[in-house]
């Protein structure tokens, strides 16, 4: 299902007036784009909230409805309803004497500095793992305190995710993004039944979840999507005939695990090229196939073209020791590196114990607000959870009474820090000193696309509950080091490119083959120069991006390359920080999560 660039434009809705999005708007024309919608029939009255449905909670004031189905025709009734949370003060509402309560917008109520005119809308996206996201079937005022309070509307969604096939539905890509861009429309369908600012929607997650929050959030109102979204039945058109738009204002995105065709080369240059170890150990064929990715790597990473802030080339040179650590993107990265370290020290007061206190989970029963939670993962490893090289792991912590004890215990195995006591700043040797004292390769060789198709990602892009391989450019390295692999121990016939070969002819049951989902489910294909998929999308203009730099569940180069090609393809605001200490955790230098969120979605919409 590779559409020409011309098709995808044409299928697109009128998204960038509602939004307000001029800069990062789609690629084809808002009047082309109108024409080809709104001489569509209204979506199915059916998906219409009812007014006489809401329930309220008094002592929280806080007016709401579960179980809203928020597509008309669900494959996965089970996950594809929503309940509405929203601040008493936006309604007005009247008892019907059974429980529920007739409601209309309150013009003049207001909250935290919003009304119900300006009030958010938040959707959490909980799918650690890119797995499935219950919907509430309970009301619970704690998960939803502190987004009341602020003033915003709270949309939480049942999602699928690869944990919730079926024999009747499909949870594998791209479904779970489907259907948070259907609770989307569903939302603007109902524009005037829920109170707040229909446009300024913001979507928030962690890990997996921060991957399709950075999806939904370079894919709006993408053509790839259409057909299913279509087959969901989602709204397409308001009441009056004109475009609904998918496309979200804002992108909260925690230890993203994106970008997932180039993942195997990318762990492998960033941290596998400095380990010796399990499967990279020397005289096992995953060795070579190690060294090939990591080698494989710059060729990927220049084609992006990706530039600075100050438009400047980024890209991977050769070197004289190591595999390609020299050039203006390697020197980008170790700033990067460096920035976090002292962020770090800027804000820590010593004596310092490190911690890793908030996790992946989120929030209770499989969904929610992002406030702690239980440990998971999107790669099918323990999260990393505090700092390497003396930190907080296995149970055992160290506190540093002084920074240069600190410093001294990030150099315990080698010197790769110097540290400048007059100014309280730190200067880093380079790469390999770093990832060997605190980022150490944590997943086998085929860290996403694994060669037996044993990891996460093989399931999230396979077929029901099959894993399939999905990465084209991890076949390529596989067919060209084949015959050398074959003589080297560990090697099996089942790890060739036949078995790539075949699982890439694979078409889902909307006929769209492997590459395309993959290309679905990566942002740097809206987003980047020469991609097919630039401008064929209405970017969110306002984006977030924290994560854990110890973590080990993923290159820096994923969340670095997202924040560089939003840059450059012209977001409006793109707030990107690493947090030393931190690993595959919803990473805060300072605050909680849920805080630092809260306040940056106030800013934005201020």
């Amino acid at each position: 299902m590779n559409l020409p660039r011309r098709t995808i434009l044409t299928a697109l809705p009128a998204a960038a007036g509602l939004l307000g999005l001029g800069a990062c708007s789609a690629g084809g024309s808002t009047s082309q784009a109108s024409a080809t919608t709104s001489s569509q029939a209204p979506t199915d009255p059916k998906l219409a909230l009812d007014n006489a449905a809401w329930r309220y909670d008094a002592t929280g004031d806080v007016y709401y409805q579960l179980g809203l189905s928020y597509v008309s025709t669900p494959q996965a009734s089970d996950y594809e309803t929503m309940g509405i949370y929203v601040p008493g003060a936006y309604l007005t509402g009247t008892d019907n004497g059974n429980g529920t309560y007739t409601a209309t917008v309150n013009a003049s109520g207001a909250v935290g500095g919003f009304t119900a005119a300006t009030a958010p809308t938040v959707l959490p996206v909980n799918t650690p793992g890119y797995s499935a996201q219950k919907p509430p079937t309970e009301y619970s005022y704690d998960t939803i305190k502190a987004y009341m309070e602020a003033g915003f509307i709270y949309i939480h969604a049942g999602l699928r995710g690869k944990d919730s096939n079926s024999q009747t539905y499909s949870g594998n890509a791209p479904w779970g993004v489907t259907d948070l861009k259907a609770a989307v429309r569903y939302r603007r369908y109902n524009a005037s039944s829920v109170p707040g600012d229909a446009a300024k929607v913001y979507v928030f997650g962690h890990s997996g979840g921060g991957a399709q929050s950075a999806v939904a959030g370079a894919s709006g109102d993408s053509g790839l999507f259409a057909p299913y979204l279509a087959a969901l039945g989602a709204a397409t058109t308001d009441a009056d005939g004109k475009a609904l738009s998918d496309a979200v204002a804002g992108a909260m995105c925690w230890c993203p695990i994106t970008t997932l065709d180039s993942a195997n080369a990318a762990y492998e240059w960033n941290m596998g090229q400095f380990a010796s170890s399990g499967t990279r150990a020397e005289g096992t064929w995953t060795k070579a196939y190690s060294q090939d990715l990591a080698a494989a790597f710059p060729a990927y990473l220049n084609a992006l073209k990706l530039t600075d802030s100050s438009g400047k080339p980024l890209t991977l040179e050769s070197s004289s020791k190591g595999t390609y650590l020299a050039g203006s993107y390697y020197d980008h990265l170790v700033a990067v590196i460096q920035k976090s370290l002292n962020d770090f020290l800027a804000a820590t007061t010593f004596p310092y114990t490190p911690s890793s206190t908030e996790m992946a989970g989120m929030g209770p029963g499989g969904g929610g607000a992002p406030s702690g939670g239980a440990p998971s993962d999107a790669g099918g490893t323990p999260p990393e959870g505090g700092a390497p090289g003396g930190g907080s792991q296995g149970g055992e912590t160290t506190t540093y009474n002084m920074v240069e004890e600190y410093i001294a215990s990030l150099n315990s195995s080698s010197q790769w820090v110097t540290y400048d006591a007059s100014a309280n700043t730190a200067t880093i040797t380079g790469l390999e000193g770093f990832v060997t004292s605190q980022k150490n390769a944590s997943k086998d060789v085929g860290a996403f696309d694994g060669v037996d198709r044993a990891q996460t990602e093989n399931l999230v892009m396979g077929s029901g509950e099959s894993g399939l391989h999905f990465s084209s450019s991890s076949r390529e390295v596989i067919s060209k080091g084949q015959s050398k692999y074959s003589a080297l121990g560990g090697w099996s016939e089942d790890y060739g490119t036949a078995a790539y070969e075949k699982d890439l002819a694979t078409k889902d049951s909307l006929g769209t083959d492997l590459a395309t989902r993959v290309s679905m489910y990566d942002p740097l294909y809206y987003l980047t120069q020469d991609s097919q998929g630039r401008g064929t999308s209405t970017v969110a203009p306002a984006w977030r991006i924290r994560t854990g730099i110890t973590q080990g569940d993923t290159a820096s180069t994923v969340e670095v390359n997202l924040a560089l090609a939003l840059q450059q393809a012209g977001a409006g605001s793109v707030d990107f920080a690493t947090v030393w200490g931190q690993g595959h955790t919803m990473a805060e230098l300072t605050g909680t999560g849920e805080e630092n969120f809260i306040a940056w979605v106030t800013q934005q919409t201020a």
